[in-house]
C-alpha cells in the first residue's frame, strides 16, 4: 500500500507519498494528482533503486486530507500533514537519508548532462540549467534554516553547499519527530519537502532538454 496525503489549495491538489519522501505530483482535481503520482511511478522508481530500496509501492491509498494556500496553487506544497508529525525511527531515518541522497546524486548528474540553455515552458518561462542549479540550492539553504541549519549564501561554493548538507543530514537522521527549533518544521516534512525540491527539478531539467 502506498499511503497518500492530499494538500487541497484553493484550484489545485497535490498528491504526496508519505513513504516515499519526495514522490509528489500536482493536478486540478484529487483524481488527477493521484492520476499524475502514479504516472511518475517509473520515474521516481530510479531514485529508490538508487537509494539501494526494493520499490513495490502499491496502489495509492489516501489516509489524509489538508487544507492548502496559493503556495500549493502556486506549485510548491506548503501544508504539514499530521502524520510527518508522529516520531520516527531510526530505520526510517536512514532510509529516507538514503533517498535524499539520491535524489542528490542524480540532481547533480543530470545537471552535468544537460546543456545550460533549457527548452522554455509553453509561455516562455522557466530557469536555465545554472540558474536552477542555484535555485536548488539556495532553496535548500532556506529550508535548512527550518531544522536549526544555518549558512550564508554560497555563490557556487560546492564545498560549502556540501557542508551544509552534512549537517542538514544530521538533523533529518534523528530518530524522533519533533520540531528542532521553535518555529521549524517538523524532520520528517524537513525530508519530505526537501527530497521533492530536488527531485521535481531532477524531472523538469530532463523533460526541458530534450
Amino acid at each position: 500500500m502506498n499511503r497518500v496525503y492530499l494538500e487541497l489549495g484553493p484550484k489545485k491538489v497535490f498528491a504526496c507519498s508519505l513513504d516515499w519522501p519526495g514522490w509528489c505530483r500536482i493536478g486540478s482535481s484529487e483524481e488527477l494528482a493521484i492520476e499524475t503520482l502514479t504516472g511518475y511511478e517509473p520515474r521516481y522508481r530510479l531514485v529508490a533503486e538508487r537509494a539501494g530500496l526494493p520499490f513495490s509501492p502499491g496502489d495509492p491509498v489516501v489516509v489524509e486530507r489538508v487544507k492548502g494556500t496559493s503556495t500549493t496553487d502556486f506549485g510548491a506544497p506548503d501544508a504539514v500533514a499530521e502524520a510527518d508529525r508522529a516520531p520516527m525511527d531510526a530505520e526510517e531515518a536512514d532510509r529516507g537519508i538514503a533517498l535524499l541522497r539520491a535524489a542528490w546524486e542524480i540532481f547533480d548528474e543530470v545537471a552535468a548532462a544537460s546543456p545550460e540553455e533549457l527548452r522554455k515552458g509553453p509561455r516562455g518561462g522557466g530557469r536555465d540549467r545554472d540558474r536552477m542549479v542555484a535555485h536548488v540550492v539556495e532553496a535548500e539553504r532556506a529550508y535548512a534554516r527550518k531544522v536549526g541549519v544555518r549558512h550564508k549564501p554560497f555563490h557556487g561554493d560546492r564545498e560549502a553547499r556540501d557542508r551544509m548538507r552534512g549537517e542538514l543530514v544530521e538533523v533529518l537522521a534523528r530518530p524522533g519527530g519533533s520540531v528542532p527549533v521553535p518555529g521549524g518544521w517538523p524532520v520528517r516534512y524537513a525530508l519530505r519537502r526537501t527530497a521533492w525540491h530536488v527531485i521535481d527539478h531532477i524531472w523538469e531539467m530532463e523533460d526541458r532538454r530534450d
